[in-house]
C-alpha cells in the first residue's frame, strides 16, 4: 500500500526541518548560558523551537485560563499526555519559565542532553530519586521556574485520561508548590501514538485554577492525584464533545 501524503510530508519535510531547528536552537541555547546563567535566553530558544515545530506542522493552538496563574511564581503544571506534540504546545502556550522532568540518561545526548542539563531541567535517576530531586526542585523555585509533568507516564492512544501516578504529587507536596491542572486535547490527532505520520490540526489547552499544597501532607498525595485527574478528564471530555458537535 502506498504511504499517504502526510507520511511523505513527515519523513521528507518535517523530520529534516525539526532536526535543523533542534541543532541550531540547541546550539544557541548552549551558547546563551555563557552570558545568562538564569536560563531565560535558553528558554526563549526552547519556545522558539516549539513554535517552529507547530508552525511547520500546521498546528493551530488556543488556550484558556492562563490569567489564573501568576507569571512570576513557580508551579507544577500537571498535564494529560496525548502526543509528543504536547510539550511544544505547552511551551508555546504557557508564558512562564518552564522546565521538564527527563531521565538522567538523556543528559548524555549531544546538543539536546546538554541543553537539558545546563539550562535547569530536572534530570532524574529513578534509582536515586529522593532528596537530590527535592534539592533540584528547590533550586528551580528560587529561580522562579515552573515544572511540567505528565503523571500518566505514557501517551494515551484514544484520548482518555489514564491513571495518575502519585509520586509527582508527593514531589509537589514536599516542595510546597501549587499544582495547576492543564488539559490538552487534539494533539493525538496531530500525531498518533506509535505512528510516524503527522497532520495539521487544532489543539485546545485549558489551564485550571492552581491548587495549594502547602497545607497537605504525604498521605494526601493519592487524593490530590485523583482530584487533578478528575478536573483534567472532565475538561478533555468536554473538548472532545465540542469537537464532535462541530
Amino acid at each position: 500500500m502506498m504511504p499517504s501524503f502526510h507520511w511523505w510530508r513527515t519523513v521528507f519535510w518535517l523530520i529534516p526541518a525539526i532536526s535543523v531547528y533542534t541543532v541550531v536552537l540547541g546550539a544557541l541555547s548552549l551558547a546563551s548560558m555563557a552570558v545568562d546563567r538564569s536560563g531565560r535566553r535558553a528558554h526563549w530558544c526552547a519556545r522558539t523551537w516549539a513554535w517552529l515545530i507547530l508552525v511547520t506542522t500546521g498546528v493551530r493552538t488556543s488556550a484558556r485560563g492562563i490569567e489564573q496563574v501568576d507569571r512570576s511564581a513557580p508551579y507544577v503544571f500537571v498535564s494529560n499526555h496525548q502526543s509528543i506534540y504536547d510539550i511544544p504546545v505547552l511551551f508555546v502556550s504557557l508564558p512562564l519559565q518552564l522546565r521538564i522532568i527527563a531521565k538522567a540518561s538523556l543528559g548524555r545526548f549531544p546538543v539536546l542532553g546538554w541543553h537539558l542539563r545546563w539550562t535547569g531541567h530536572l534530570l532524574v535517576d529513578r534509582a536515586r530519586a529522593g532528596v537530590s530531586t527535592l534539592k533540584q526542585v528547590a533550586r528551580m523555585m528560587q529561580r522562579g521556574h515552573s515544572l511540567i509533568v505528565f503523571p500518566e507516564g505514557t501517551r494515551s492512544r484514544d484520548g482518555r485520561v489514564g491513571r495518575f501516578r502519585r509520586g509527582l504529587f508527593l514531589l509537589a507536596i514536599e516542595a510546597g508548590l501549587p499544582v495547576v491542572p492543564v488539559a490538552v486535547s487534539g494533539t493525538r490527532h496531530v500525531m498518533c501514538k506509535g505512528m510516524l505520520t503527522t497532520r495539521p490540526g487544532a489543539v485546545a489547552l485549558v489551564v485550571h485554577q492552581p491548587l495549594r499544597t502547602d497545607n497537605l501532607t504525604r498521605s494526601d498525595a493519592p487524593a490530590l492525584a485523583e482530584r487533578v485527574r478528575g478536573i483534567i478528564a472532565a475538561s478533555v471530555s468536554a473538548a472532545e464533545r465540542e469537537t464532535a458537535c462541530g
